[in-house]
């Protein structure tokens, strides 16, 4: 189980221009994700070191994104302004995290603009609409197509700050008691107001920088 990707929702102007603004700060290039078209979704993407990626992602005009949770919760969080939507898990077997949320992941699906499919199973995002601060699982079926494979690896994610319990945390993803990351650090802090996932730091080559 490791980080996989971090969600932030297009701003009022859009996927692009929000894009561009992150681009800006964290002297990374981002590239055209497409679109998931089970979801009515669209994104770009920022592919990071160690297999891990920041996605910017917004609605499209499609009944999908009116009837799937993700495109709901894009949708929502975009109509708030944009920003941090969440966080995603990722695992080789999503079977032991269905037996503990006692439900089958659903199949995911993006293609990109050159036309390439990537798949994937998910499970998790009526949990993240319900309580922010839960990461959402994924299992990639199609692994080497991964967005983050081939990355330069001059940026990755160092920190995650979260409004929530991380005890909240590790029973929803099944884990012991007292378990610890070792790739990324987790601040959690008391949350005032809405818990979820509250900045993200980055090592990249303008430094540090925190969004």
């Amino acid at each position: 189980m490791r980080l996989d990707h971090v969600s932030y929702a297009a701003e009022q102007d859009g996927m692009h221009a929000t894009a561009e603004r992150l681009r800006t700060r964290l002297g990374v290039d981002f590239v055209d994700g497409g679109v998931h078209p089970r979801f009515g979704t669209r994104n770009l993407i920022f592919p990071m070191a160690n297999t891990q990626y920041l996605e910017v992602v917004e609605v499209l005009d499609h009944p999908a994104s009116d009837k799937a949770p993700f495109g709901q919760a894009v949708r929502a969080r975009s109509e708030a302004g944009g920003g941090w939507m969440g966080w995603v898990v990722a695992v080789e077997d999503i079977t032991p995290v269905e037996r503990n949320l006692g439900r089958e992941a659903v199949p995911g699906n993006r293609y990109r603009p050159d036309g390439v499919e990537l798949l994937w199973r998910q499970i998790g995002i009526r949990g993240l609409i319900a309580d922010p601060q839960l990461p959402y699982v994924i299992q990639w079926l199609t692994p080497d197509l991964h967005p983050g494979v081939g990355a330069d690896g001059s940026a990755r994610i160092t920190t995650l700050e979260i409004a929530g319990d991380p005890e909240r945390v590790r029973t929803w993803l099944g884990l012991d008691p007292g378990h610890r990351p070792q790739d990324i650090e987790f601040s959690f802090v008391a949350p005032a107001g809405t818990p979820g996932l509250l900045s993200v730091t980055f090592e990249t080559p303008m430094g540090r920088v925190t969004v």
